[in-house]
């Protein structure tokens, strides 16, 4: 047995019989991925890879409780699955009580597909978008502009098994376009991105078309200081915002006073109202464009994750819910500790209930009582205070003025201090919600659908200098 000649629900069934422990949990992450990059409109590499990691979780009973040991390796051999086995039974026997030990998951149906083989990516999922891309890169040379990227598409399938009977398993696809055009003295660039499932619904020559036009705009160079603006943040920043929100939306971390969503006095804050917008946040796996695994895959415990839950299912929630808190995130440990829901993590984020006005048509209604700006993307976020969250960030690839409705120039760069739950409570438009690629989180969070959100007062703190 190695990790491409055996099958993966076999590796799980034969970790599961190895298994001396009182509870055991085999993960196998059958990985492929495909991808194209290239610079100066030309590609320069591409490459196809294959790889499995196994993840075997042991639970052992003891009389203060129940600990576990978790051990991850890729590319197991036959002989080598039984040591891991062994290893993650030593991990287990060698720790305390698990803190988040809870009976493992039962009565969940079988996949129908748990027996099949593996689902794979290739190079052939670039077929139609290989040509198309050759074609703009005609276009950029002939306009006068340098364009730069990357795709990448990767499909996981994940197999679930536990000595309590469940089988599941989940193909998730994933694939991420990121396109960046520049003026061949690189002082101008505009960049966009796109998240996609199967690159049959990425058009590059329309993106190579919109950063044309974003690079006309940057041909008048406008600098103002800092300060407060009225900004229109499109679907992409505000994708990276309520990401990072929805990280931060512990129900432990809230109960226990510590983050944005505890309540002065205690308590969480659950069923406040949070903006005056009927927006909701929700979290579906199977909203139609961006589904996800419909059952928890934890590979590891920390913070509202536990490996214990494994293979529970996932419902839609609402974390949002019409302007007001809805739900905070826990695992079936942390619910029993802070008596809110069961509510995981789940590996997408919609928010809805905005008008259906596209970006374009919020700049074309921007009036002229003041500088208004239009945001390309965010990047290199962090978090400054856990309790308001405020995040510290960077503009990057084309801030514009708009004036009177339409773009007038573009504006220097700056760093933004601002907390998404404040930005939220003083949001004067949401957009329509479409499909985006947050940029900042890309590597890690990539199904999200956004509208655009218009800012009365988005705190730029200083000027950057970066393009």
């Amino acid at each position: 047995m190695s990790a491409r000649t055996s099958k993966p629900h076999e590796v799980v069934e034969r970790a599961l019989e190895l298994s001396r422990a009182d509870g055991c949990v085999v993960i196998a992450d059958e990985q492929s991925t495909a991808n194209l990059r290239w610079a100066g409109n030309a590609l320069t590499t591409n490459g196809v890879t294959r790889g499995r990691t196994l993840t075997v979780i042991a639970t052992v009973d003891g009389k203060e409780g129940t600990a576990s040991g978790v051990v991850s390796r890729s590319a197991v051999t036959a002989d080598e699955l039984e040591p891991l086995v062994r290893a993650a039974e030593a991990a287990a026997r060698g720790a305390g009580p698990a803190e988040d030990a809870q009976p493992l998951v039962t009565d969940v149906p079988t996949s129908e597909d748990f027996t099949d083989a593996p689902a794979e990516t290739s190079s052939t999922v670039f077929a139609d978008f290989a040509p198309a891309l050759g074609e703009a890169f005609a276009r950029a040379r002939a306009g006068g502009r340098e364009l730069y990227g990357f795709a990448n598409h990767e499909l996981v399938s994940t197999y679930v098994g536990t000595s309590t009977g469940l089988r599941l398993r989940h193909d998730q696809p994933n694939g991420t376009l990121e396109l960046n055009a520049k003026s061949p003295d690189r002082t101008r660039s505009a960049w966009a991105g796109r998240s996609t499932r199967d690159f049959k619904d990425v058009d590059p020559a329309a993106l190579d078309a919109e950063l044309a036009v974003r690079l006309g705009w940057a041909e008048r160079r406008i600098e103002l200081p800092a300060g407060r603006y009225e900004t229109l943040l499109p679907p992409t920043a505000v994708a990276d915002l309520l990401i990072y929100q929805m990280w931060s939306a512990s129900g432990r971390d809230a109960t226990e006073g510590r983050t944005v969503f505890s309540k002065p006095g205690g308590g969480t804050r659950v069923g406040d109202r949070l903006t005056e917008l009927p927006l909701t946040l929700r979290s579906d796996p199977n909203e139609p464009g961006l589904e996800s695994a419909p059952f928890v895959i934890a590979h590891s415990s920390g913070g509202d994750q536990s490996v214990f839950d494994n293979g529970l299912p996932l419902t839609p929630t609402e974390w949002v819910r019409e302007g007001e808190l809805g739900h905070l995130m826990t695992s079936r440990h942390s619910a029993g500790l802070t008596g809110l829901p069961v509510a995981p993590a789940i590996d997408n984020l919609v928010l809805d209930g905005g008008t259906d006005r596209s970006l374009q048509d919020m700049v074309e209604s921007t009036d002229h009582r003041g500088p208004c700006l239009l945001l390309t993307c965010l990047w290199y976020i962090r978090e400054v205070d856990p309790a308001t969250l405020l995040l510290t960030g960077l503009t990057r690839d084309g801030v514009y003025l708009v004036e009177n409705g339409e773009v007038t120039g573009e504006v220097n760069n700056f760093r933004f201090n601002e907390s998404p739950v404040d930005l939220l409570g003083r949001a004067a438009e949401a957009g329509r919600t479409e499909k985006t690629l947050p940029r900042e989180w890309s590597d890690w969070f990539t199904r999200a659908a956004m509208p655009a959100l218009r800012v009365p007062d988005f705190n730029m703190s200083s000027v950057s200098q970066g393009v």
